[in-house]
């Protein structure tokens, strides 16, 4: 729950051209960046806010909030944001907070968006003079991410990659990545990445009965896999 002053709330309502937009950046090595859509800088925070930066908010929701992203864009100058800096990662998941800010009274602000930068991305190529778009991500956005492998029947390798191992002419070729495509039709069984023995979901179902054969084997109880 955001807590509004009362005379935020009333400039916020009658969209007052007293406000202004902030944006505090904090890189991992403890650097905070302010920056503003005000003609003037302002100090916020105890931190100076640089203004004509070039810095706005992209449109998109601008309230991040858990689950929502956001989008800001700017150009790459050695006073502001620097392409050596961006090359070496130095921005990499740094802390985003956005604020409507009243720029005669810094001091009366309200918290709209907090975030991650997931990354910046550079027009022209990570260049002095260029200009950037950093995507800003929500705390919850992290949780939809996918790290390392999933497990699954079909296999997640390219045909034909390092990791399939098939070489030669593959242009005509296509594989619908089922152990028994891999096993039948290219022969390449010992390179498949998938997992084709994990039990599917009638196994909480299934009962012991006369002539199964309770081998353990799964491949053997779906030809699809």
């Amino acid at each position: 729950m955001r807590i509004i002053s009362e005379t935020m709330a009333s400039a916020l309502a009658q969209g007052a051209a007293k406000l202004c937009h902030v944006w505090l950046i904090e890189r991992r090595d403890g650097l905070t960046l302010g920056f503003t859509d005000h003609d003037r800088a302002l100090v916020f925070l105890g931190v100076v806010c640089q203004a004509q930066s070039g810095l706005t908010a992209g449109a998109t929701n601008a309230d991040i909030g858990e689950t929502g992203s956001a989008a800001i864009s700017g150009a790459i100058s050695s006073e502001a944001i620097s392409a050596e800096d961006i090359a070496a990662g130095l921005y990499d998941s740094a802390a985003v907070r956005i604020y409507t800010v009243d720029w005669r009274d810094p001091s009366d602000y309200v918290l709209t968006g907090a975030g991650t930068l997931a990354r910046l991305e550079c027009r022209g190529g990570v260049v002095e003079g260029g200009s950037f778009i950093a995507h800003i991500e929500g705390p919850a956005a992290q949780l939809d991410r996918v790290i390392g492998r999933r497990f699954g029947f079909l296999c997640d390798a390219a045909l034909g990659d390092a990791r399939c191992g098939l070489t030669g002419t593959l242009a005509a070729a296509s594989c619908d990545k089922r152990y028994s495509t891999c096993l039948n039709i290219f022969d390449n069984v010992l390179n498949f990445r998938g997992f084709p023995d994990l039990p599917g979901e009638d196994f909480l179902t299934i009962y012991p009965r006369g002539g199964d054969v309770m081998d353990g084997g799964s491949r053997q109880q779906s030809a699809g896999r």
